[in-house]
């Protein structure tokens, strides 16, 4: 067992092992490193799959090291059918991807750079799905929102990749805080943090009082990142990454971390009415949504963008519809829509990249040119459609059969699924079809067959589906059945293989397909009857770009009222709050001092510093220029170093003196760069205003050091650092010991602050004279003025 913890802690590291050495291999090999980095992921699926056989036999794997132990926190996983089956693909389809980018951002200048961030992407969506403690998972949540925005605006150049790359971000990282108050309350109502202690407790959750919010709270971070209706409108517009990212976050990443929470949590908050309402309805929705959008694109990426939406939203439906066949449905689909996703969005890159063009208007005829690409685009179409012998069929055969019956309830959501289905059976042959057959017509660049790192990992993936299919009783041993287990908390056996099954699923499979061949047979008209309907219709991806329009100014008005840009009014604000943090806490809690003390044994000396202070206080008070009144400050300072003088303490003397001096040069220094003349321009009530509130200060701080020194003193802190200053410091200079030593990170962050203020005063100066307003790029004021 101890192997299997540290080879896998090794196995999850290896992504990140890959985006450290990944700039470095591409630098020496160019695109050919492709093959030496796809080693790391290959690895790590090598290990997952060397986990299948116990995995299968029931086993659940655990394992993980203290992260911080005297908080319990621990760097945890959990394998079982679920995360299993999640973390092959994603290694498996990763590995083909790292070969597929190597061959496809070939010659591409941040082409290193690019295999960083996918790399680290790979790493944050493998912790995600093998993450036992909450807050590891969270925290590998929200590294999947920031290296997707590092992914999808990766050509950041470009507008539409940033805005792209925010609105990913924005929706997703705004769901995954609302996660984390979901994930709070899990573990107030249970009292655990860890996913596999969380399952026998699905009865206190289901039975809290709080199980409604908790279950919005955990949908909103599920549908946000799963791009669930109305939050669907953030996936499509990710297309602005390259292809192989495409390929990587609808099939095997990203797009389903909320549908793998989903599928996770089911045991725990399942099987409730909210749960049984909201996941169909908005999957449903999801479902719909997707399919016709589709329809409307003439963009290869974007078709298959939105039937990713689709399917996510079947997905959703299938794991919130509550019945045994259709968990199963669930289990079968996701494999065949990550196998079939994967392999059609490597071939509309490799479409784009061989032709120049992804517009499926411009594309025909390609099938001579490119016979290996038609022939992997067709398998991968035929599973999409969900035809026999490929995965995608047994999907769909279990879809029907969990879904169909005689109540309206199960009517409406067959029909609806019917429906969506003959959509995506239309545009898989769209995409996986019409581009190569016909009259060959004139693209962009002249078409030929990809270079084989284009060309091999959708044909792997292509060859999967079939594969998968025929042998299902390997594939359901080993797969489908403990991913099924796992998602229903109870064991599950999947039977269903290529044999048809006559009856209604087999009847609705027989409708869907006529359907879609009526869709694909008017696919233009289709197309043109849709984006006639939905031309005036204002959609969330609208409603978004004004929320951020309005958030900027809401922000521009905040910041108009705390930040005036009046100097005088910041220092007031802040003395007022210094004035308050002093004089409060000792009148509400009785720490007024108990008398005002005289010194008695006063000596001469000791009384003339004291004057000089004095009178350098009034010379402060009285002085009619700056450059005056900061000298004359400066004598506070000497007058406080000659108290340490004669007490004894000649290095805190010496260190005022610097201090002083320093301070006294670097203003004076200052005020001959900017304006002394004499003015004030000051009304007759501020003036009264800024002397009570000297006073309130002054009074305050006096007050403060009164009641201190009325406490009787306590040696402890002089005791123990005369007696282990010479032991622990080896120094015999106390105060030295503790300035450097006991306190060193105080002394630390004091000299930063020292080197900070002179910075400031620096860029003060050098903005001497630039009265010019300056506006932000983004300040709506800006286009108004």
């Amino acid at each position: 067992m101890a192997d299997v913890t540290a080879l896998t802690f090794l196995a999850l590291c290896l992504p990140l092992i890959g985006a450290l050495v990944a700039p470095f291999i591409i630098r020496a090999f160019g695109a050919g490193g492709a093959w030496l980095l796809a080693v790391a992921p290959l690895l790590a699926f090598l290990h997952f799959l060397h986990l299948v056989p116990q995995i299968a036999q029931g086993e659940i794997i655990t394992g993980g090291y203290d992260w911080v132990p005297g908080l319990g926190l621990r760097f945890s996983w959990f394998l079982d059918g679920l995360s299993l089956t999640f973390a092959l693909l994603i290694t498996g389809i990763g590995t083909l991807i790292v070969l597929y980018a190597g061959g496809y951002l070939k010659g591409h200048p941040d082409h290193g750079r690019f295999f960083s961030f996918i790399f680290l992407f790979m790493g944050a969506m493998l912790g995600v799905v093998v993450s036992d403690s909450f807050l590891m998972f969270f925290i590998f949540w929200e590294l999947t929102s920031i290296t997707s925005f590092l992914l999808i605006g990766f050509d950041h150049e470009r507008e539409a990749a940033r805005r792209a790359a925010l609105q990913a971000l924005v929706v997703t990282g705004g769901g995954g805080l609302l996660l984390l108050a979901g994930l709070l309350l899990l573990w107030g109502q249970t009292g655990v943090a860890q996913l596999s202690e969380l399952m026998p407790f699905g009865d206190v959750v289901r039975g809290s009082p709080l199980y409604f919010a908790t279950l919005l709270l955990v949908l909103a971070g599920a549908f946000t990142k799963s791009a669930q209706f109305p939050f669907h409108f953030w996936l499509p517009n990710a297309m602005e990454a390259p292809t192989p990212v495409s390929a990587y976050l609808h099939s095997a990443t990203m797009v389903k971390a909320g549908v793998y929470l989903l599928m996770r949590l089911n045991p725990v908050m399942g099987a409730t009415p909210a749960w049984e309402t909201l996941l169909p309805v908005f999957g449903g929705l999801t479902l719909v949504t997707g399919s016709v959008l589709a329809i409307r694109q003439t963009d290869l990426k974007l078709k298959l963008a939105y039937t990713t939406v689709s399917s996510l939203g079947l997905l959703v439906l299938l794991t919130g519809f509550g019945s045994d066949y259709a968990i199963e449905a669930a289990a079968l689909y996701l494999v065949a829509h990550s196998l079939f996703k994967g392999a059609l969005f490597m071939i509309a890159g490799i479409i784009d990249h061989e032709t120049g063009t992804r517009n499926i208007t411009r594309l025909r005829g390609l099938r001579k040119a490119m016979p290996l690409t038609f022939t992997i685009a067709m398998a991968a179409a035929l599973s999409m459609a969900g035809l026999p012998p490929f995965f995608g069929f047994l999907a769909k055969e279990e879809i029907y059969t969990a879904i169909a019956g005689s109540d309206l309830y199960p009517i409406l959501v067959t029909a609806i699924a019917v429906f969506a289905n003959a959509l995506m059976f239309a545009i898989a042959f769209a995409v996986g079809l019409r581009p190569f057959v016909g009259r060959l017509v004139e693209t962009p660049k002249h078409p030929h067959e990809a270079p084989v790192l284009l060309w091999l990992g959708p044909a792997v993936l292509a060859l999967a589906g079939p594969l998968a299919a025929l042998f299902s009783g390997v594939t359901h041993s080993a797969i489908s059945s403990p991913m099924a287990s796992a998602i229903a908390g109870a064991p599950k056996e999947l039977s269903i293989s290529l044999t048809p099954h006559i009856g209604l699923p087999l009847a609705l499979s027989l409708l869907t397909i006529l359907l879609g061949i009526a869709v694909y047979w008017q696919l233009d008209r289709s197309r043109t009857f849709v984006a006639y309907v939905l031309h005036s219709a204002r959609g969330p991806d609208r409603g978004f770009d004004h929320f951020i329009a309005g958030l900027v100014r809401f922000a521009h008005g905040v910041i108009g009222v705390v930040q005036p840009r009046r100097l005088d009014l910041y220092v007031a604000c802040t003395f007022v709050c210094v004035a308050a943090i002093l004089l409060v806490p000792l009148v509400t809690h009785d720490g007024l001092p108990l008398g005002l003390v005289w010194p008695t044994d006063l000596r001469l000396r000791e009384a003339g510093i004291m004057l000089i202070a004095m009178l350098g206080l009034i010379a402060v008070l009285i002085a009619r220029d700056r450059l005056t009144a900061i000298v004359s400050l400066g004598i506070q300072g000497f007058a406080v170093a000659l108290i340490f003088l004669l007490f004894g303490a000649p290095d805190l003397a010496f260190t005022q003196f610097m201090v002083e001096t320093l301070a006294v040069v670097i203003l004076a220094l200052v005020m001959t760069r900017l304006r002394l003349s004499p003015t004030d321009s000051r009304h007759g009530a501020r003036r009264l205003f800024d002397i009570a509130l000297s006073l309130a200060c002054g009074l305050g701080f006096a007050l403060l050091l009164m009641r201190a020194t009325e406490a009787p003193f306590n040696s402890a802190l002089s005791d123990f650092f005369n007696a282990h200053s010479k032991l622990i410091a080896h120094g015999a200079n106390v105060v030295n010991v503790i300035i450097v030593d006991f306190r060193g990170t105080d002394t630390l962050g004091e000299i930063a602050v020292v080197a900070v203020t002179g910075l400031a005063i620096l860029a003060l100066i050098r903005i001497r004279g630039n009265t010019e307003r300056r506006l932000a790029t983004n300040d709506p004021d800006a286009e108004e003025a």
